[in-house]
């Protein structure tokens, strides 16, 4: 099988819920990253492009279903370019970007761009269709920006309960304490402030022509332990969960380039990380946050190294308690992860935090030196996933 790389990297900033972005739609946003992403390969013919795999969680409006394929004819790509949408709800982009890497690996594809987007402010609501002509009852609107919708009145109720809840759950399961909680928000903001004052983010963000953002929109720099303190829990009320341990709704894009060793040539431009495994694993629904422990466990395995080797770590954080409880089952040091901030405060655009995470980690693991880190992902319904990336430079 070939070797996988990743060769260039690229998301728009992340707006808040109803902010910066709301008036941008998804296709856009998609096709703004996919174009980015060609003009830095000046080299590249884009008739060489083997397929566009993005991922996206909310495919019901302006996404069109099969938004890799009106993003790659909005980018401009020739119309021969096939493309596809895959859709493993949070973990979407971190799905494209395995699917893609496959394809290299098979022999199929030597260039293959990857991504994923999200409008969680332009998210539709849904009216389902009536099962009689004319029912004389009223129809309820039902939200797409997040969680469960029109259940299935077989599913257990214990497993259809909200993220925040099955967080709440989790964090008594393992014993993670609201302090904790809100001392690890409180990194992600900082970190993440920081980063961008570094200049870390500088040529990983493309900016949204005619858009007012230039960094993501969610951080808050002047957050302090009182304030986060002072929040009320959310989904229960002696409960722990807030909106500052949590990860807000955002708006966002982000997409890579994977290709093959002999890529480098078509593309003009050195690889930045091999791609070196892959994981995905599934436990209870409620405990969705808790499954990205044996994803990574598994690609770790697939590359053939163990925790101890790893200098660097991505991990979305979809809430803090989840994010503690996985970094306590990793044999890791804490503060390897998430060292420019996470989620909380970047903010979670579903279906363009994979390929955020993977780009963020190839970016780290460049300007650190390191050789070996993981990008892993919870994904509501109990599942996660991991990749592991190699530093073609360490």
């Amino acid at each position: 099988m070939s070797e996988v790389f990743v060769y260039d990297a690229i998301r728009t900033p992340f707006g808040r819920y109803g902010g910066a972005l709301a008036g941008s739609r998804p296709d856009d946003l998609a096709a703004l990253v996919l174009r980015t992403l060609l003009q830095r390969s000046p080299d590249l013919d884009p008739a060489q492009v083997g397929e566009v795999v993005l991922g996206n969680a909310n495919g019901a409006g302006e996404d069109n279903r099969n938004v890799a394929r009106m993003a790659g004819l909005l980018a401009g790509l020739p119309v021969t370019i096939p493309a596809t949408t895959v859709n493993r709800l949070c973990g979407s982009s971190l799905d494209a970007t395995i699917a893609g890497a496959r394809q290299i690996a098979l022999g199929e594809s030597d260039v293959v761009v990857v991504g994923g987007v999200e409008s969680m402010t332009r998210a539709p609501w849904v009216l389902p269709k009536s099962s009689r002509a004319f029912p004389a009852g009223n129809a309820e609107l039902v939200s797409t920006t997040l969680g469960w919708r029109l259940v299935n009145p077989a599913m257990p109720e214990v497993w259809t309960v909200s993220l925040g809840e099955a967080t709440e759950q989790l964090r008594e399961r393992e014993g993670v304490s609201r302090e904790d909680q809100d001392a690890f928000a409180l990194r992600s903001h900082r970190l993440a402030a920081q980063a961008w004052d570094a200049g870390f983010y500088d040529g990983l963000v493309v900016r949204v022509p005619g858009v007012e953002l230039d960094r993501d929109e969610s951080i808050r720099a002047d957050t302090t332990p009182e304030k986060l303190s002072a929040l009320a829990p959310v989904f229960r009320r002696e409960g722990t969960v807030t909106a500052g341990n949590a990860s807000p709704l955002n708006d966002g894009a982000s997409a890579a380039v994977l290709g093959s060793a002999g890529a480098a040539e078509m593309l003009g431009r050195a690889p930045v990380a091999r791609v070196a495994g892959w994981g995905a694993a599934a436990n209870e629904p409620q405990l969705f946050g808790f499954a990205p422990v044996e994803a990574a466990n598994t690609a770790l395995q697939r590359a053939g190294i163990g925790w101890g080797e790893v200098g660097a770590v991505e991990l979305n954080e979809a809430f803090a308690a989840q994010s503690l409880a996985c970094i306590r089952a990793w044999d890791v040091d804490p503060d390897l992860v998430n060292q420019h901030g996470g989620a909380i405060a970047i903010g979670h655009p579903l279906g363009a935090s994979g390929t955020r995470v993977l780009g963020t980690l190839a970016r780290s693991l460049e300007r650190s030196g390191r050789r070996w880190g993981v990008a892993a992902i919870c994904i509501g319904v109990g599942q996660g996933l991991a990749v592991v990336l190699e530093n073609m430079a360490a």
